[in-house]
């Protein structure tokens, strides 16, 4: 064990001028560890360095890591790759966070060994005995036990002398050297100065698949409030179509002055419910319930219900309130006012939002705030919830997410925070680098091949993928976009598709969604026709146009395919038609490779070429290979890189297909893994 009551030798300090070793570019490091890197329980955390020193001396290097309540180091080897760089690693055994660095030192032990290899004059080898002799009886002092006695009795083999070739066989004794590399000098190794930060998550905060619904608008009697009973009712329905997150907007009371009408009107009737993001009234605040909607007894019994189906209830938590909501009287001082003294409303010119007041985060009140805001998690947290998407979390100051989600991952290390931050790539990023557990993306406004490929690319290869984790959402209560308007059902069919395939965690707004709801309230516009956002809905889950067993048989599909449960295998492969996109996901040991090919066109029937690099899927070239395609149970074989597709969009739209090479079996006939 790497002892933490040591002090940290900093090369450029000048402490010790014989400290000769060079670590530099560690990584992974989030801005130099300003930030941590995340990962998820079980996984192997792989962390690479240049360890180097001047001249032709051996260096040994160690990967160092601990959580954060530990106080003693462990440690693994790091192994040489080349060109200076070493590459150790460890497994993130538990949730929480943890701290990792690299030590390595000039290893005089090793470099003799090197040396002795190469020796061929008997003196020298003689003389180098000696030197070995010294350096091994260094490393017996530093073992206990059976090793120190078998590094003494090595030293002392070493100094009785006799044939050179004897003594040079004897030196390089390859279980004698692993015993002496257990017990190294290590009084003059480096520590690397930062303790890089790593925060470990849970596992669905790497994969998952969610539902957002509207609990108002789930009661089976036309015109009728939905409540969370009837949100109970539903709750088989979700569980079928394999979603295991189901997310509520805000179910908080709603304000009454400034309430918007249907479709955002400015004129509502006596009838218009509002908007869920218009957060309070007399009936309380961020932690009260709609009182139509039901107790909270009523709300633990869903969350409680929804467990027994493998589900989890999220909630959105959105920093604002409406006119009438309580913090508006009893703090005022959270809030800005105008110079006509009334309090100013939110806008984004030229849209305004008369029915919610934004909390003035510049406020000298901002320490009561941030305490405030803080504890309406904590209140949720108790009532059973674990999973929280944030509201528009970059019009907040990063500051408070930072100290925010800090204090409650610490208690609440299970806890995962999605950011609905539609908006510049750098404040996205920030935003997970602060502690956001996953990020919308810009998935929606992706259509064409190019700009898929290189988007999820850089999801998934480069460098921010140590912290932003996508959720990939084709629709949301805000976002019909102009594909879905027109694309008809192939669209809808190729969107989720690929959110499903691209992406390791995703989410629908249903039953919007699988219901195939394409009327903007506006031409040109994203905003659905006759918004939820405004007024109750009515939904025949039953259509027979439903898109209702095409997703539960692509749930299906991620749930028993692990290649789609993470992100960082994808990669892209060649198709001949510019409507086509092909690509693929593999487990490490690419015992489970999924293939994906999508039709982009939602007009027209598309067939191309695909060309499958089969080594880096596992394939043998010369074998045929089996390819099941998943949403049908259609089997084909395959014949080398370049195969034939062809997706009618009134049949297929997309094909997931789940790899199967051939093997042999000992009654020597051949079958599909």
């Amino acid at each position: 064990m790497a002892d933490p009551r040591k002090p940290v030798r900093r090369q450029e300090s000048g402490v010790d001028g014989r400290v000769r070793v060079v670590i530099e570019s560690v990584s992974p490091a989030v801005d130099d560890g300003r930030f941590a890197t995340k990962r998820v329980v079980g996984d192997r955390v792989v962390v690479e360095a240049d360890c180097f020193t001047d001249g032709h001396d051996a260096v040994a290097a160690r990967v160092l890591w601990r959580r954060d309540d530990e106080s003693v180091w462990r440690e693994a080897p790091m192994a040489f790759l080349g060109n200076d760089r070493w590459r150790g690693s460890f497994v993130a055994e538990s949730l929480g966070r943890y701290r990792y660095t690299v030590t390595a030192w000039v290893d005089h032990f090793l470099s003799w060994l090197h040396d002795l290899e190469r020796r061929v004059d008997p003196e020298d080898i003689k003389i180098a005995a000696l030197v070995g002799a010294e350096l091994i009886d260094g490393a017996a002092k530093r073992a206990a036990g059976a090793d120190r006695k078998a590094l003494a009795d090595w030293a002392a083999r070493l100094r009785a002398g006799g044939n050179a070739e004897a003594l040079k066989a004897l030196g390089l004794d390859e279980a004698l050297g692993e015993v002496a590399k257990r017990h190294p000098d290590r009084s003059l190794a480096l520590t690397y100065p930062a303790e890089l930060p790593l925060v470990v998550d849970r596992d669905r905060a790497r994969y998952s698949t969610w539902y957002e619904l509207f609990p108002r608008s789930t009661s089976t009697v036309a015109g009728q409030h939905g409540t969370f009973r009837d949100v109970e009712a539903r709750l088989p329905y979700v569980a079928e179509l394999g979603f295991d997150v189901l997310y509520f907007p805000p179910i908080h009371p709603i304000g009454r002055e400034k309430r918007k009408g249907k479709n955002n009107s400015l004129a509502p009737t006596s009838e218009d419910v509002g908007s869920p993001w218009a957060i309070g009234s007399a009936e309380g605040g961020h932690k009260s319930l709609h009182p139509q909607l039901g107790t909270l007894e009523d709300f633990r019994r869903v969350v409680a219900r929804a467990r027994d189906f493998g589900i989890e209830v999220a909630l959105d938590i959105a920093y604002q309130c409406a006119p009438d909501h309580p913090y508006v009287t009893e703090h005022p001082e959270w809030f800005r006012k105008r110079p006509d003294g009334t309090v100013q409303y939110a806008e984004n010119p030229p849209k305004k939002y008369q029915d919610i007041y934004p909390f003035n985060f510049e406020s000298e009140a901002w320490q009561a705030l941030w305490e405030e805001l803080a504890s309406i998690f904590e209140f949720w947290i108790a009532e059973g919830v674990r999973i929280f998407r944030v509201d528009n979390p970059h019009t907040k100051p990063f500051p408070f997410w930072e100290w925010a989600i800090d204090r409650l991952k610490r208690a609440y290390p299970e806890t995962i925070f999605l950011a609905e931050a539609f908006t510049r790539p750098k404040v996205m990023h920030r935003l997970a680098k602060l502690g956001y557990t996953q990020s919308y993306t810009y998935f929606a406004w992706r259509n064409t091949k190019s700009e898929l490929t290189e988007y999820f690319t850089e999801l998934a290869k480069g460098p921010g993928r140590e912290y932003f984790r996508p959720n990939v959402w084709p629709n949301t209560p805000d976002i019909l976009t102009e594909y879905l308007q027109f694309g008809g059902r192939p669209a809808f069919i190729a969107r989720v598709a690929l959110a499903a395939t691209l992406a390791a965690s995703y989410g629908i707004y249903g039953p919007a969604f699988e219901l195939l709801e394409a009327a903007p309230r506006d031409p040109g516009g994203e905003e659905y026709l006759d918004s939820e956002k405004y007024q109750l809905r009515e939904w025949d889950l039953d259509r027979a146009d439903s898109l209702r067993g095409f997703i539960a048989r692509i749930n299906k599909a991620r749930r028993e395919n692990p290649a789609l449960q993470s992100d960082w295998s994808l990669r892209f492969f060649p198709v001949d038609n510019e409507h086509l996109i092909c690509y693929a996901k593999a487990t490490e040991d690419r015992e489970n490779v999924v293939v994906s090919v999508v039709n982009l066109d939602p007009y027209h029937t598309q067939s191309g070429w695909v060309e499958l690099d089969l080594a880096a899927l596992g394939v043998d070239p010369a074998s045929p290979y089996q390819m099941h395609e998943l949403l049908t149970g259609a089997r084909y074989l395959w014949h080398g890189p370049r195969n034939f597709v062809s997706l009618d969009i009134t049949r297929a739209p997309a094909q997931i297909f789940r790899l199967r090479r051939k093997v042999r079996t000992e009654r020597d006939f051949d079958y599909f893994l």
